[in-house]
């Protein structure tokens, strides 16, 4: 059984949008949970090999000069992968962040067995209410802790595990009488939103 509170949660800073397009991963941060708690985190900068642009240096505050003197991604990459062996994996706009891993382990013959979950695609369906699904709304629209740092790896990947710890909180309440999976998760991610409450009226039968 894949219980969505056992996970490794995981954001990518990167030179850009698309590894399609030769951007390449810069900074890697993830928070592992087990049973709901922070038992290890993971942060590295990678050295990306190209001239990060300066709209990247400001947005992330990482400059070329740190990575400069960074490990190379085979190094991080191979770490990481010990790192979240065994685990399924979380990410506030996984596409994003998967299209990265993806890249990243292709390039270093790596791989990982792990499945993804977005807690963006499941906030949507979940909190619908909120103003946006940014991950810096939702922390301030569910009030949960933060640094005030944003868009550095381990500090969004550690405020998308408390929002995730949340959102596992709010479907434990809509479905008491059952484990919360990635299954169940990912079921709900993939629903249209006006079938949501049928979805967990059926649950409950």
């Amino acid at each position: 059984m894949t219980l969505a509170n056992q996970v490794v949660v995981l954001d990518f800073e990167t030179t850009g949008l698309s590894p399609d397009n030769g951007d390449r991963a810069i900074e890697i941060g993830a928070v592992k949970l087990v049973d709901g708690q922070i038992v290890d985190t993971f942060q590295e900068l990678i050295n990306p090999g190209k001239h990060v642009n300066n709209f990247i240096e400001q947005y992330t505050g990482i400059s070329n000069n740190m990575l400069k003197h960074a490990p190379s991604s085979k190094e991080v990459m191979a770490q990481f992968a010990k790192f979240i062996d065994g685990f399924n994996l979380v990410a506030h706009n996984a596409s994003f962040d998967k299209k990265f891993l993806d890249a990243e382990f292709k390039h270093n013959k790596l791989h990982y067995t792990g499945q993804f979950a977005c807690s963006l695609l499941l906030s949507r369906r979940i909190s619908q209410d909120a103003p946006n699904h940014k991950l810096g709304t939702l922390v301030s629209y569910h009030q949960l802790p933060n640094d005030g740092v944003f868009h550095r790896a381990l500090a969004d990947a550690t405020m998308t595990s408390y929002l995730w710890l949340h959102q596992l909180d709010e479907l434990q309440q809509q479905l008491p009488q059952h484990q919360i999976t990635l299954d169940i998760i990912n079921k709900i991610s993939s629903l249209p939103k006006a079938q949501i409450n049928r979805y967990y009226q059926t649950m409950a039968r």
